[in-house]
């Protein structure tokens, strides 16, 4: 079950993504916004950062105008790995380098045939492992 969260500036492309995962036989769970209207990032990437610390989704895509904002809440939870992606090449390293368990899409930034370029590379990579790892275990605060 992959998650999927965005404010206000991401909601448009994160439902045309949802419908993209829909015609690719993928479930996932949407944690909100639910309408274009202005809201806060915040109140949609902690649950979703929640439900992946418990295993409930896994990996998770996240959106708001910059993604930064998104980015910087999700981080805030130890077991989240959230990168900002805007082309395939870095959702490739993400995946690869970094383990990233949230793909971060700057939605004002990329149209829709982009994002769906960046989501499948990050869908379609496994992390590498090995002394990437090493560099991964050291990111949470013990």
């Amino acid at each position: 079950m992959i998650g999927t969260c965005s404010d206000h500036a991401g909601f448009e492309l994160k439902r045309i993504l949802e419908g993209y995962l829909e015609s690719k036989g993928l479930e996932y769970k949407d944690f909100g916004s639910f309408t274009a209207e202005s809201c806060d990032y915040a109140d949609y990437a902690h649950p979703c950062a929640l439900a992946i610390e418990k295993g409930e989704v896994y990996p998770a895509i996240a959106l708001c105008g910059s993604g930064n904002g998104i980015a910087m809440t999700l981080n805030k939870h130890q077991g989240i790995r959230a990168a900002i992606c805007w082309n395939p090449e870095l959702a490739s390293l993400a995946r690869r380098h970094n383990d990233a368990n949230v793909l971060v899409l700057p939605a004002r930034f990329i149209d829709e045939v982009m994002a769906i370029k960046i989501l499948d590379t990050f869908l379609d990579t496994a992390f590498e492992g090995g002394r990437h790892q090493r560099r991964i275990d050291k990111i949470r605060i013990q």
